[in-house]
């Protein structure tokens, strides 16, 4: 490649940057942090998510923990994820806790009145991670109040599977998780649920782009707990919350998430907070190809 052409193909990545930075959306997410639905990424579209919760559950410190989410449309019915995981705790440090790769799939294009998702999740994580993306088993405060160091040593490689339901009615969106996780070692399957209903505050059409128009926001409550383990199924010493939720759509693609987490039983933390914040980059498989083809030229 001449140096002629480094300039060009400059021009170029800056000039597709600036395009798919710059489009104009203001139609309302999904509002949820634990729940998932059936909607998938678009083809070749790139979602960046953090996600991140804080609590100071009663015996323990404060913490605040993160998972950095990298989303990406593989297909129209296949979606892939990666999770970075990390957690900070008063007078005991920062840490990396850790990595998930995830993929969804639905094997049915077109809407009807359940639609199903697989969903398959590996993770490589150690006892301190904290970001709850699912409550399964009896996983209790219990787990939020052990100091990081001890719990650094604990290795967690488990398979966790999900059953995702979604229904659509009249502008609601109601969906349920049924989540199964085995760790590789020989220990019980754990079970875990999630049910989320929501809906944006508006259903009349836009007009126009309208950062603070009622269309623009979607709330709702979402209810997540365990279900014990293959040997202990059921409710006894697990852990309960319910969430009301919030998702704000200003535009260019950027969503902003929150909601408060209330638990239920004497094995919950009281209460933590959710705080999320999402910028998808559409085309941006094709963007990044393009600029490689160039490259090679």
């Amino acid at each position: 490649m001449s140096r002629k052409s480094v300039p060009n193909l400059c021009t170029r990545l800056v000039v597709s940057a600036g395009a798919l930075l710059l489009g104009d959306s203001c139609q309302a997410e999904d509002p949820f942090f634990v729940t998932y639905t059936s909607e998938m990424e678009d083809k070749g579209t790139l979602e960046i998510n953090s996600k991140n919760i804080t609590g100071s559950p009663a015996g323990g410190y404060w913490f605040g923990a993160m998972a950095l989410e990298f989303e990406y449309g593989a297909t129209s019915w296949w979606t892939s994820e990666l999770y970075l995981d990390g957690l900070t705790t008063r007078s005991q440090g920062t840490c990396f806790t850790g990595y998930r790769w995830e993929n969804r799939f639905r094997p049915f294009r077109e809407r009807h009145w359940i639609n199903p998702v697989i969903y398959t999740e590996f993770e490589n994580i150690n006892g301190a991670d904290r970001v709850l993306l699912e409550i399964v088993g009896h996983d209790g405060v219990q787990d939020l109040i052990q100091p990081v160091a001890d719990l650094q040593r604990e290795k967690e490689r488990e398979i966790e599977t999900k059953l995702i339901l979604t229904s659509y009615f009249k502008g609601w969106t109601l969906a349920e998780n049924l989540i199964a996780v085995k760790d590789v070692s020989n220990v019980p399957w754990e079970f875990g649920y999630t049910i989320g209903i929501a809906r944006p505050l508006s259903f009349k059409p836009k007009s126009g782009p309208c950062a603070l128009c009622p269309q623009a926001f979607d709330v709702g409550v979402e209810a997540f707990g365990g279900l014990g383990t293959a040997t202990n199924f059921g409710l006894h010493n697990t852990s309960h919350y319910v969430a009301p939720t919030v998702a704000w759509s200003p535009g260019h693609e950027l969503t902003f998430r929150l909601s408060p987490n209330f638990g239920l039983t004497d094995t919950s933390a009281r209460f933590l907070l959710r705080v999320g914040v999402s910028y998808e980059i559409d085309g941006f498989g094709p963007a990044v190809a393009s600029f490689f083809r160039g490259l090679v030229r």
